[in-house]
């Protein structure tokens, strides 16, 4: 990570880490270095954001930056991440930028750049933005006169990538009551839609925004609102989506969670009936279950392994081949449609799926083992969270842990790359001890590192 931009982009508090000022520049020279070898007279960039109250803020300051470096600005207004990831490609943009911080609360936000194909920028390019930003090196063009960028709004283009999303669904969703959850974000508006579309019987929750109140207990990371409501109002299925929408995680008609794992394993196992599976294989992560692991292997699918971030995944998948991979959080990549998580499409195959199988999620859920998994934060300082590996306290509880586990288990470390936080993630065969012995080591990082 370098020094503006972490695992998922520039990321902070907004007005207080994440100024305007930072974001102007952030505009101008990301824009400059994304561009520059743009073979158009001038480069044109797509913008969408999400629904915090400094998302309009820090949008008007990425236009004033871009467009001072004579590149074209296309604004499209509230959207998907995966919705920008996606029109970068098909409306043949050099490349494009959303505004959001994800799954954080209201006061965070975040800046994420996409190249001219959609996916997310090499460390290579960040470090060249970076060193604009700290005066290493400065832009010798002036862009003045007719050569200033102008600013374009779109917002139809909206309408384009929902199309593309509902392309994933291809049964009727006519017999299916489903309940969304879509975290007062990103979504709120084209989730119902693209579902509906489909002919499914959709309610929907948490779609107000008023600026501050995005993921506020609700969306991917507060399910019990939708597990309860869905439940009590009998429906079929639920879905939670994050934010920016490019996660999503289920509810079945008991109420009980489906995560990723799970979901990748019936989305899995729908494309390989349909015959779109290439290689018969999917990326996981460091994190995914044993028991959804195995589960795969029996079923004749090759699980490839990567470190926990969709970027990271999405670098596996380039390298071998699939067309499926994602995280337990919900980040599902169907590489075959976008070159990012996307919540509505995952959502859309899951329930195409579930029509096609004749199964509810409820069946499907119980068929999938899952090893009992506890996983706990300990909240850090952000200038000594690196240090976590080096720790002598921590590394004999680790080496006590895993010699107790044996091959029954594991436990996994690692830091957050976008919030300071030290995740210590166990998993054996008994929910009592794992819990006991992931809340010791926690403490542990707290001792050292708070």
């Amino acid at each position: 990570m370098g020094k503006y931009f972490g695992t998922d982009g520039v990321r902070g508090i907004a007005n207080k880490e994440l100024t305007n000022e930072l974001a102007y520049k952030l505009g101008r020279y990301g824009a400059y270095v994304i561009t520059k070898h743009s073979p158009r007279e001038k480069a044109r960039l797509i913008l969408g954001k999400d629904t915090r109250v400094s998302s309009y803020m820090l949008e008007s300051a990425l236009i004033a930056g871009i467009l001072s470096v004579g590149c074209d600005v296309i604004q499209v207004g509230v959207i998907p991440t995966p919705g920008i990831a996606h029109l970068v490609k098909v409306e043949d943009f050099d490349g494009g930028i959303m505004v959001s911080a994800s799954h954080n609360s209201y006061e965070y936000n975040g800046i994420k750049f996409f190249n001219e194909e959609g996916l997310k920028l090499t460390d290579e390019i960040e470090e060249e933005i970076e060193s604009y930003i700290t005066g290493e090196r400065t832009i010798e063009e002036e862009f003045i006169g007719n050569d200033i960028g102008r600013l374009e709004i779109r917002k139809e283009l909206r309408a384009k990538y929902l199309a593309h999303a509902e392309e994933l669904c291809h049964e009727d969703l006519g017999y299916l009551r489903i309940l969304l959850d879509t975290a007062h974000g990103a979504t709120h508006k084209l989730a119902p839609l693209a579902f509906k579309a489909k002919g499914a019987k959709v309610d929907v929750l948490f779609d107000a925004p008023n600026g501050v109140n995005i993921n506020e207990m609700c969306g991917s990371t507060h399910l019990s609102n939708l597990s309860q409501r869905v439940v009590k109002g009998g429906y079929d299925l639920g879905f939670a989506f994050d934010g920016d929408g490019d996660r999503v995680l289920a509810i079945d008609n008991l109420g009980r969670e489906v995560d990723g794992d799970a979901i990748m394993a019936i989305c899995a196992l729908d494309l390989l009936e349909r015959g779109e599976l290439i290689n018969r294989g999917i990326v996981a992560t460091v994190m995914s279950n044993l028991g959804f692991l195995n589960y795969m292997k029996d079923k004749g699918i090759d699980v490839v392994i990567a470190p926990v971030g969709d970027r990271y995944v999405l670098e596996k998948m380039l390298e071998g081949g699939q067309i499926l991979g994602g995280e337990q959080s919900g980040h599902v990549i169907l590489l075959h449609k976008n070159t990012t998580g996307d919540g509505i499409q995952t959502g859309l195959l899951l329930a195409s799926a579930l029509v096609k199988s004749g199964k509810s999620l409820s069946t499907w859920r119980d068929e999938i083992p899952k090893l009992p998994q506890y996983l706990t934060n300990a909240k850090v300082s952000r200038e000594k969270q690196r240090l976590y590996t080096q720790l002598p306290r921590a590394l004999e509880k680790i080496e006590e842990i895993e010699k107790i586990l044996g091959d029954r288990g594991r436990v996994l470390i690692r830091a957050s790359g976008t919030e300071p936080l030290i995740r210590v993630m166990l998993e054996g065969p008994d929910e009592s001890m794992i819990k006991t012995l992931a809340e010791e080591l926690r403490q542990i990082y707290l001792d050292e590192l708070a």
